[in-house]
């Protein structure tokens, strides 16, 4: 009798050879692929060491980490205390004057309200920017006015036997973080109805958006700043007082909505025409249309470019300087300028400091766009997985 042998599992597959694998691979397809790729990259590590080693040097190997004054930030010759121009950062003066850069002013026995309105603003935030978590709307919508009521009370203070803080002691971190949110929270769905209503039908709906974002546009946001903080009060009733942080923060906001309408308007004209009529054969009417088809579809073409506007956005509140509010850049300028941190190494190491401050939070926001174009982008799969 003959056996017969069958096959009862797939067979895994072999590992590529050694040399289609692992880091050697990795650099001969990238860098060193052809004889010019080899040159490149040749030059540019050797130009990356030669920045990279210095820079090194200064930030961290000589740079002073602690102390209470400038003199934890010279060098000691025999001739006296002298400033050392090849020293390293003064990270001391970061340390000595760190809380200031994060509260301003803010009274030290209230800035617990500070931090339980960012602990609120995580918690509440969260949920939505983790795609599969549900009531995507009801947490924008508590987001997007429920966060700023409660900030508000917190930070304003004066109800429920909250002490008052005037903005004038706002300052750092905070300053830059508050404006930055409001703006956004602001400006998204602003601006996605300037760019509905640029592409409406009705003409006068069509007019003022049109005007709205082509004259906003036109303006410098330095201009728009001093037009709300110094113009804005002349129009106003003398026994109308209006908060020059709250004019800023509007002012910003409405400028970075002209620049999110014209962004969204772009997604929305890639939008074919079959969607629109797909959704007019099933019998939707206009909001649902938009909300429901053509929106969502916008958003997902244009995530990029949003970003794109917002992290210009996150890095033009530190203009608000010029209008005599001490955001990250004032609070920072104004320290340098005292006295007993007066040295050659503190001005360079303060806005390093804040280069870094914004790198992180710009890189945050750009790591979490590529995330959410990523998981647009994956291949969609039938059935249930595993």
């Amino acid at each position: 009798m003959t056996e017969r042998y069958v096959q009862t599992k797939f067979i895994s597959a072999s590992p590529p050879p050694i040399l289609d694998r692992g880091i050697w691979h990795w650099l001969r397809h990238n860098l060193f692929s052809t004889p010019l790729n080899c040159v490149v990259s040749i030059i540019l590590v050797l130009a990356v060491i030669y920045f990279a080693v210095p820079l090194i040097n200064w930030l961290i190997i000589k740079a002073v980490w602690s102390g209470s004054d400038r003199k934890a930030c010279t060098t000691i010759t025999q001739g006296g205390i002298m400033p050392d121009d090849w020293s390293g950062a003064c990270w001391a003066f970061v340390k000595a004057n760190f809380w200031q850069f994060i509260y301003g002013r803010y009274p030290d026995s209230e800035r617990w309200r500070v931090d339980l309105m960012a602990l609120i603003v995580v918690i509440i935030n969260l949920p939505l920017l983790i795609p599969s978590c549900p009531l995507k709307i009801a947490n924008a919508l508590v987001s997007l006015f429920v966060v700023p009521l409660i900030g508000y009370f917190l930070l304003f203070g004066g109800y429920f036997h909250l002490q008052p803080v005037a903005t004038q002691l706002w300052g750092g971190l905070l300053v830059t973080l508050t404006i930055a949110y409001c703006s956004i929270t602001i400006s998204l769905p602003l601006g996605s109805l300037l760019a509905l209503g640029r592409r409406s039908k009705m003409p006068v709906i069509h007019t003022i958006s049109l005007i709205f974002i082509e004259t906003v546009r036109g303006i410098p946001l330095v201009a728009v700043l001093f037009i709300a903080s110094v113009m804005l009060p002349l129009f106003l009733p003398p026994d109308i007082t209006f908060d020059k942080f709250l004019r800023a923060l509007i002012g910003v906001a409405l400028f970075t909505s002209a620049y999110i309408a014209e962004v969204v308007r772009g997604g929305l004209q890639a939008i074919p025409r079959g969607q629109y009529e797909a959704a007019e054969a099933l019998g939707l009417g206009y909001f649902k249309t938009m909300g429901l088809v053509i929106l969502p579809q916008a958003y997902s073409l244009v995530i990029p470019g949003i970003i794109n506007v917002l992290i210009g956005m996150f890095k033009e509140t530190s203009l608000v300087y010029i209008i005599g509010m001490f955001d990250l850049l004032g609070i920072v300028r104004q320290a340098i300028q005292q006295a007993q941190w007066s040295t050659p190494q503190t001005p360079l190491t303060g806005m390093v400091f804040i280069g870094l401050v914004f790198w992180v939070f710009c890189f945050g926001m750009s790591r979490y766009a590529h995330f959410i174009e990523r998981r647009l982008n994956a291949p969609k799969t039938n059935g249930a997985e595993g």
